[in-house]
C-alpha cells in the first residue's frame, strides 16, 4: 500500500512519514503568484505579483498585501480566501497584544502566534491546512528589521532574502546572487522589482504587482502605484 492510500486524511502520517495534505497545500502555494522579500540592514520590503486572469477585474480592488500592526505587514501565495482568515485572525492577536502589554506586537511574536494557528489546523479532524505561504516584514521589539516566512505546516523561518509562489526556485537563485549584508532600503527595492521582473508573465506595470515596505524607524507601508512607478521607471 502505498502513500496514496494516507492522501485524504490529515491527521494519519504516511508509511514514509509525511503528512500529504500539507504537500498538496505546499503544492497550492507553489501554483500561486510569486511573492518575495528582502530584509536590508535599514528595512524590508517584500513584493508580489498580483496579475489577474482577466482585464476586467478591477485592480483597484484586489490587495494580496495588509497591515497587520503599524510596523508589520503580510503578503502571500496560495489561495486567497485562506490569506484572509490568517489577516484577521492576526489582526485580533496584535490587539489583544496592545491591551495586554501597551505596546505594539513585535514581528517574532505575531509570527509565532500566526504559525500556531497553522499549525493547529494540520492536526485536528474536519479540517484542512491552509493553503497559502506567508513573507512577513516587520520590526522586532528593539526596532530591527526582520522577514519571516510561514508555510502551511506551521514552519517558520527567519530570512534575509526569500520568494514562495510559482518560480520560486528561480527567484531565490537570483537573490542569493544579488543580495548582500550591507545593502540598504533602497537598493531592496529596486533588488526585489528586478527579481520580479525575472519571471514575469507578460508586461510588468504599476498595476499588477504591490510593493510593500518598512524602514527601521517607520511604518510599514504599501507603495502607491504611482511611487510603485517612479521605481520602475529609474530600473529601465
Amino acid at each position: 500500500m502505498g502513500d496514496s492510500a494516507y492522501s485524504f486524511s490529515l491527521t494519519t502520517f504516511s508509511r514514509t512519514g509525511k503528512l500529504l495534505q500539507i504537500e498538496y497545500a505546499l503544492n497550492a502555494v507553489a501554483n500561486g503568484r510569486t511573492a518575495l522579500g528582502i530584509c536590508a540592514k535599514d528595512g524590508v520590503v517584500i513584493a508580489t505579483d498580483k496579475k489577474l486572469p482577466s482585464v476586467l477585474v478591477d485592480t483597484a480592488h484586489v490587495h494580496k498585501m495588509e497591515t497587520i500592526t503599524p510596523t508589520t505587514g503580510f503578503c502571500y501565495s496560495g489561495v486567497g480566501p485562506d490569506y484572509r482568515v490568517l489577516v484577521k485572525r492576526a489582526r485580533k492577536s496584535s490587539q489583544a497584544y496592545v491591551r495586554m502589554y501597551g505596546d505594539i506586537e513585535p514581528i517574532s511574536q505575531l509570527v509565532k502566534s500566526t504559525a500556531g494557528v497553522m499549525q493547529e489546523y494540520t492536526q485536528r479532524g474536519g479540517v484542512r491546512p491552509f493553503g497559502v505561504s506567508l513573507l512577513v516584514a516587520g520590526l522586532d521589539g528593539d526596532g530591527r528589521p526582520g522577514l519571516y516566512q510561514v508555510d502551511p505546516s506551521g514552519a517558520y523561518f527567519g530570512w534575509k532574502a526569500t520568494a514562495i509562489g510559482k518560480n520560486f526556485v528561480s527567484a531565490k537563485s537570483f537573490l542569493e546572487k544579488r543580495y548582500s549584508d550591507d545593502m540598504e532600503l533602497e537598493d531592496a527595492i529596486h533588488t526585489a522589482l528586478l527579481t520580479l521582473r525575472e519571471g514575469f508573465e507578460g508586461e510588468m506595470s504599476a498595476d499588477n504587482i504591490e510593493v510593500g515596505i518598512v524602514k527601521q524607524d517607520g511604518k510599514f507601508q504599501v507603495l502607491t502605484p504611482e511611487q510603485i512607478q517612479d521605481y520602475l521607471d529609474e530600473a529601465t
